[in-house]
């Protein structure tokens, strides 16, 4: 660590408000920016969330009631940060191709953002530092409880809570630039003002509309078409795909569903 964060560290917050933002921004952008990847990525997306916004709360109740609190994760938490790194065009149409065969791409694509996710962390997490705050964050896979298939810290739930997105008909969020990607979260005790959270449906069959593509596309017929998900089934498809794919390391994915019409945008009309 330099002198100069030392010193900066040492004498306490120095930033305002809006120059934290900025800093949190720039942060996330510069480690995606020059992430020595395959993968390629679109512009990330990063909203901030009140620590002690109810809706933490009420994931105990979504979610499962072991869902960490902000206040679980950093004691004297004031904000949460969430961000949304979105696939490049190429990693989304390599796993559209194939109804059935998840591309090596894809999966790829899972382990080198889970990677990226806690790089950005631990870049956020030194910034905040040389301004005088401190942060946590969970692993991008979080702690996941095969049992009953629920994570401790949700970080779709969070980012919907921090203004990114809304959740689709496929139980993704779907953000201003889609939902092919992978959400990431930090938690700081730097008092930052919370996005607006809109509450307007981004998927097209949530606000009225007929398109069920999310539906069509999954291969094994874990999604209804009438809101609810087979996690049963949804998680069987993602373990037979870690294990034929298992040369590259620990790959439970599919995405099928995130690859049809709100994959690289919220779709405006049902046309």
């Amino acid at each position: 660590m330099s002198e100069r964060m030392s010193k900066r560290e040492e004498s306490g917050p120095t930033l305002s408000e809006s120059q934290v933002r900025e800093l949190i921004e720039r942060t996330v952008r510069s480690v995606v920016d020059e992430a020595d990847t395959a993968t390629t990525y679109r512009p990330p997306l990063v909203g901030f969330a009140a620590a002690d916004d109810p809706a933490f709360e009420g994931l105990k109740r979504l979610v499962g009631p072991e869902h960490m609190l902000p206040v679980d994760v950093l004691p004297g938490a004031a904000s949460v940060v969430s961000f949304f790194l979105p696939f490049g065009a190429e990693v989304v149409e390599a796993n559209r191709v194939r109804k059935g065969r998840v591309a090596r791409e894809w999966a790829v694509a899972y382990l080198e953002t889970n990677d990226l996710i806690g790089a950005v962390c631990e870049g956020l997490d030194e910034e905040l530092r040389g301004a005088g705050f401190t942060s946590a964050s969970v692993p991008a896979t979080g702690k996941f409880d095969r049992a009953t298939l629920a994570s401790d810290w949700s970080h779709k739930s969070v980012a919907v809570i921090a203004g990114l997105g809304r959740f689709g008909l496929h139980h993704m969020v779907i953000t201003q630039a889609g939902c092919a990607g992978r959400f990431g979260s930090l938690v700081t005790d730097a008092v930052l003002k919370p996005s607006y959270r809109s509450l307007r449906e981004l998927c097209i069959h949530m606000s009225g509309g007929t398109c069920k593509d999310c539906v069509t596309r999954c291969p094994v017929g874990a999604l209804n078409g009438a809101g609810d998900l087979d996690n049963e089934l949804c998680w069987s498809r993602c373990e037979a795909v870690a294990t034929r794919l298992s040369e590259l390391g620990r790959v439970p994915v599919c995405g099928k569903c995130v690859v049809g019409r709100c994959s690289m945008g919220p779709p405006s009309t049902e046309e």
